[in-house]
């Protein structure tokens, strides 16, 4: 089969594999306990990566959240990097903005996963969403931000934003850094997931589901305590703790995009 023949047989699977999962949120998720709805994320987030001809590695364990909860702060390389960190850690609430909400289908999907929505258009939108994230680290949830505030290429880091680093400082919860990287038969970083510059949400599902041997890997590094440190300085190490996973220059900044949707929030401020 061609490599078309290839993305379009996976694409069609994507589908219904997204049809699936919404029946199971309008007809299944009200009558599952947390557990039953974390083990439903798991698994249609590490079958969908599968079903995009995927290959998930793991390395390290997530930390666990005890009294207080666990603040994930991962580089952000693509729309996959959600089901990819969800395939690890399925308890996890990300911070997303508030446009994927008028995304058919997947907007469903997203609610289900307790995602919380920070609008872009409200200057104060910020700190309600940092007050929002603190309380959810109190009560010992698990949350995931994506510090660059938008995806790159994957060949180095953009600035990382201290913003919501805050709530994890506030509620003196543990920060976890997550190192994700996409290769791919052609190389140690693939181009077929990047969703940067000009490229469309369709586009890049296209190159995606023509990738060859497709593989993300999950790094969960150790976790440190965030209470009384200062925001910068966390947002720095965790950076750097990033890059050496990775095994990038911190000096190497990535390429930046130009407007592309992503479900990442864009935080102005550091």
């Amino acid at each position: 089969m061609t490599r078309s023949g290839i993305a379009a047989w996976r694409l069609l699977r994507c589908v219904l594999h997204a049809l699936h999962g919404l029946a199971i949120v309008l007809w299944r998720f009200g009558a599952l306990d947390a557990a039953g709805r974390q083990a439903r994320i798991r698994w249609w987030s590490r079958k969908m990566l599968q079903t995009l001809g995927i290959t998930l590695q793991v390395e390290g364990e997530p930390a666990p959240a005890g009294t207080r909860g666990v603040l994930l702060v991962a580089n952000h390389i693509s729309w996959l990097d959600v089901m990819a960190v969800h395939a690890v850690v399925p308890q996890a609430r990300f911070v997303s903005k508030a446009d994927v909400k008028s995304w058919p289908v997947i907007s469903r999907l997203v609610d289900a996963a307790g995602t919380l929505y920070l609008e872009r258009e409200r200057k104060r939108d910020a700190l309600r969403v940092v007050h929002a994230v603190a309380e959810a680290l109190i009560d010992g949830q698990t949350v995931a931000v994506f510090p660059e505030g938008t995806t790159s290429d994957g060949r180095g880091l953009l600035p990382f934003h201290a913003n919501l680093l805050q709530a994890a400082i506030a509620a003196e919860a543990q920060v976890q850094p997550v190192a994700l990287r996409f290769s791919d038969a052609d190389g140690p970083v693939s181009r077929a997931v990047e969703f940067i510059g000009t490229t469309t949400l369709a586009q890049s599902l296209w190159r995606t589901a023509g990738g060859e041997r497709v593989t993300v890997r999950v790094a969960l590094l150790p976790a440190r305590p965030a209470a009384h440190v200062d925001r910068r300085a966390l947002a720095q190490s965790l950076r750097e703790a990033i890059a050496d996973a990775l095994g990038v220059d911190p000096g190497d900044r990535a390429a930046p995009p130009a407007a592309v949707p992503t479900p990442a929030p864009e935080l102005a401020q550091g």
